[in-house]
């Protein structure tokens, strides 16, 4: 069944109450709406409403990565840019490796369905991280930390995910390091060189417009835009649309925009942002709810401990990278950026995009979602409890950051 605007609205009544409801017995917003989702289908004549690639892609991903982007402030990221990086690259690349080894010599499988499972479920997706710390209120460099490496994370995954779908092509011939390096480093340069385009064609549309409607149009058409115009190029459409999203957001006051009316998209585009990850979530639990798991509860199991293994030695060896330096990050960041990793849709969207024929692609879709439900709904319900046990809670994050300004 498809999206229609009568399904659309149940889905945004539903999102309400469950928000609603979440937020009185003080649950993440994101487990409120899976559950949610879960139970709308119990209820006769629910709608069954296909969660597709092309859905994810196409109409979720690029306003929520916007939006994602355009609250990061670039001169605090930029102080940890370098370990936000390395983690995101460096740090998918480790994870993928991980998880495919475990997946190979614990559960049996071929090594291509072990990487391609690897590095779609190494992105520690935006959606569900950005969405899940708003919701705790936490602030300052963990929230900094997570979300930028949240969203440069599902770049790299992403690239990754194609290149080790590519070898299962016909006629695959690897050109080595230096092809490969060649050809990632291209869709980079070309990826932000679209990001940057379209952030300037914005700037000299919005200076040439007096309307704070036309303005916060324009910045959709951004959001989209840099997405389409680097996708149709056959390069990154997520990082095009961060680049995009960083740019406009980091202007001040940005072209053609007081400081009242800059407010004014920034808490518009929060409540776009707020709407699309209810509708993603509620779609999420009704999916989950239909999901007929093809793996058995031992193996779902292994797995999660598997994926859960490659986050920490992912984020642990390359944090003790930066011990006694300026980009130190303390062992309490630590544990939070990796039982915050939480993956979402960009996993699902890859997984569902697998081509046909691909080999063990229903067991790959069916181990995602139970993946992903686990993330969202244990690892949910227990990040805000962590940060409270680490010391972490909101108000102790802001004082712990003004010591260190001092």
């Amino acid at each position: 069944m498809s999206l229609t605007i009568t399904n659309l609205e149940l889905l945004l009544v539903v999102a309400a109450v469950a928000s609603i409801l979440g937020r009185r017995i003080r649950i993440p917003d994101s487990v409120a709406l899976v559950l949610a989702g879960s139970l709308l289908t119990l209820l006769p004549y629910a709608p069954r409403i296909h969660l597709t690639k092309d859905l994810i892609f196409g109409i979720f991903l690029p306003p929520l990565v916007f939006e994602g982007a355009l609250s990061i402030p670039w001169k605090k990221m930029e102080r940890d840019l370098f370990p936000v990086l390395v983690l995101a690259s460096l740090g998918v690349i480790l994870s993928m490796g991980i998880t495919a080894a475990g997946m190979h010599w614990l559960l049996h499988w071929q090594w291509l369905p072990s990487m391609t499972f690897g590095a779609l479920i190494a992105t520690t997706d935006p959606v569900a991280v950005i969405a899940l710390f708003k919701n705790l209120g936490v602030q300052g460099r963990l929230r900094l930390l997570v979300e930028s490496e949240s969203l440069f994370n599902d770049v790299a995954g992403v690239v990754v995910f194609g290149l080790v779908l590519s070898m299962s092509e016909p006629g695959f011939h690897p050109n080595g390091f230096v092809g490969m390096s060649w050809h990632i480093l291209l869709l980079g340069a070309g990826s932000l060189l679209c990001g940057f385009f379209v952030s300037w064609v914005t700037h000299l549309l919005v200076r040439r417009s007096e309307d704070r409607t036309v303005g916060n149009l324009l910045t959709f058409v951004a959001a989209f835009g840099s997405f389409t115009l680097a996708d149709s190029f056959h390069l990154s459409g997520i990082l095009a649309c961060v680049v995009t999203g960083i740019t406009i957001g980091n202007s001040r006051p940005f072209p053609g925009f007081s400081r009242e009316a800059r407010e004014s998209m920034l808490s518009l585009w929060e409540t776009v942002a707020f709407i699309i990850n209810s509708v993603i979530f509620v779609l999420i639990g009704i999916r989950i709810a239909h999901e007929t798991f093809l793996s058995d509860a031992m193996t779902i199991l292994v797995a999660i401990v598997v994926v859960l293994l490659s986050r920490a030695g992912t984020v642990y060896p390359i944090c003790g990278l930066f011990r006694r330096g300026r980009w130190e990050i303390p062992i309490p960041y630590q544990h939070i950026l990796f039982w915050g990793g939480i993956r979402g849709p960009l996993a699902l969207a890859l997984s569902l995009g697998l081509p046909e024929g691909f080999p063990a692609k229903n067991e790959i879709v069916s181990l995602t979602f139970a993946i992903v439900a686990f993330s969202i709904l244990i690892q949910g319900l227990t990040v805000g409890p962590a940060l409270k046990k680490l010391g972490l809670s909101p108000p102790r994050v802001e004082e712990s950051l003004e010591s260190q300004d001092r």
